[in-house]
């Protein structure tokens, strides 16, 4: 237990470096899954801007498979961490076992529902005569292997909890080469085209699932995964799942807005503007992934001492994690204003697209530097088991600003409407969650942080 018991006494800055350095690398490298086969598929000959708009057809589906990932992963790794801080391993590992089998069923319903409903969906999400082939011919294979996606995803988080963020940060950049060298092998050297980008995904994804599911089953986990542990607890589950429904809100909330963009995009913009919006979202998460790796990384942290009662601990770590952010994302608004036509050119060749991506995404993505607040605040809120009000916090952005925006703007400016929506909708969320984490730390402030057991001595 030597890995959890530091979470409560070394310095802050050194765990955060140790817990969120790791997962950095772990989240940027799980992006460039999605990033490295849009550079390729971008680039394939004659039909890269209609297959790359055929790819950001099928983004509702992409984000909802990651919305039950996070359901499971992010809600399982905080009832854990939260757990280990109390010095209950048992229950931990009751928590883990059940959350595998949690992903299990979900893996398999799913891809049952995906494959037998799929053409409606790809048509309410966009797609036209000319998009609805490529869109197809690349989630159908992604559809079959979503349970190695979730399983990846949810193992990743639960090994930091773990106490070993090296590992997870290790496998995943292994699951990412391999997808790396696989998708120019099978796009072009195979001539599979963005079906091979799909298969070269969907292999990564199993060897990162297995590598960590033997981790926690043979390897030197704290944890272990086990079929007594694995055997299904209505109150685990209902624990999971209520902490876990902000960060899966929040996706299953960007795939509604995603559906409506999508649609929203063609009436204005037609098939390159659904281009446009993807090589934007591209671009937007490479400098996001960090900002969700310092999250990763200090949720144990936040969790630990939180359930430890520190709470001075877990203010700081909150309070590092924020101003890490906002120079991580103000770093990259400054390179996104000055170089705007080189990170559109990495994705495509095609004039037209790169002038209304290029466009599109300086005013986009023109208030990124404050976005880091927006993140980090509902993560704090999740971590210390305040589910409630990091899913309002969450679902401001993504809903309760967004598409009121979505709906409005473009009807008086157009396509350079849909542009605004989410600077403003990122500024009004960042006040908010400000106003909500400054009364927490009132809330907090004058009470006194000891360890549990010193406090148990105490009151004896």
């Amino acid at each position: 237990m030597n890995n959890q018991n530091v979470l409560g006494t070394e310095s802050i800055g050194k765990l955060l470096l140790k817990y969120s350095v790791p997962a950095i690398i772990g989240m940027i490298v799980n992006a460039l899954y999605n990033i490295v086969d849009r550079i390729f598929i971008g680039h394939i000959p004659n039909v890269g801007p209609m297959a790359i708009t055929g790819v950001g057809v099928t983004m509702p589906i992409m984000t909802l498979i990651l919305a039950f990932g996070m359901l499971v992963g992010i809600g399982a790794t905080a009832s854990i961490s939260i757990k280990l801080g109390q010095g209950n391993k048992n229950e931990a590992e009751q928590i883990i076992g059940n959350a595998t089998k949690l992903i299990i069923f979900l893996g398999i319903g799913l891809t049952v529902l995906g494959l037998l409903f799929l053409n409606p969906l790809l048509r309410s999400f966009g797609a036209t005569d000319q998009t609805i082939v490529f869109a197809k011919d690349y989630i159908q294979i992604i559809l079959i292997g979503i349970i190695f996606n979730l399983f990846a995803f949810a193992f990743s988080h639960m090994t930091r909890a773990d106490g070993h963020p090296k590992l997870a940060a290790i496998v995943m950049v292994v699951g990412c080469a391999i997808n790396m060298i696989l998708d120019p092998i099978l796009i072009f050297g195979f001539d599979l085209g963005i079906q091979g980008a799909a298969i070269a995904t969907v292999i990564s994804q199993a060897i990162t699932a297995f590598w960590l599911l033997f981790h926690f089953t043979k390897g030197s986990s704290v944890l272990k995964i086990s079929l007594i542990n694995m055997k299904l607890n209505i109150s685990i589950i209902k624990t999971i799942f209520a902490i876990g429904m902000a960060p899966f809100a929040m996706q299953l909330a960007s795939c509604f807005v995603q559906i409506f963009a999508n649609n929203t995009l063609m009436t204005y913009g037609g098939d390159m503007a659904i281009g446009a919006m993807t090589v934007i979202n591209s671009i937007s998460l490479f400098f996001l992934m960090p900002i969700f790796g310092i999250n990763q990384g200090s949720q144990p942290i936040i969790g630990f001492n939180y359930g430890a009662r520190q709470y001075h601990r877990s203010k700081k770590a909150l309070i590092y994690s924020i101003i890490a952010a906002t120079v991580v994302l103000s770093l990259g608004a400054a390179l996104i204003q000055l170089f705007p036509a080189f990170f559109v050119g990495i994705f495509n060749n095609d004039s037209a697209l790169t002038q209304m991506a290029v466009e599109g995404m300086k005013i986009f993505l023109f208030a990124l530097p404050i976005l880091g607040i927006s993140v980090v605040g509902p993560n704090y809120f999740q971590s210390i088991g305040k589910p409630k009000i990091s899913l309002l916090l969450s679902l401001m952005r993504q809903v309760l600003l967004f598409i009121p925006l979505l709906f409005i703007l473009p009807r008086f400016m157009g396509l350079k409407g849909v542009w605004f929506v989410m600077p403003i909708s990122d500024s009004i969320t960042a006040v908010t969650t400000l106003y909500f984490l400054r009364r927490e730390m009132k809330r907090t402030r004058g009470q006194i942080s000891y360890p549990k057991e010193m406090e148990d001595s105490l009151a004896g």
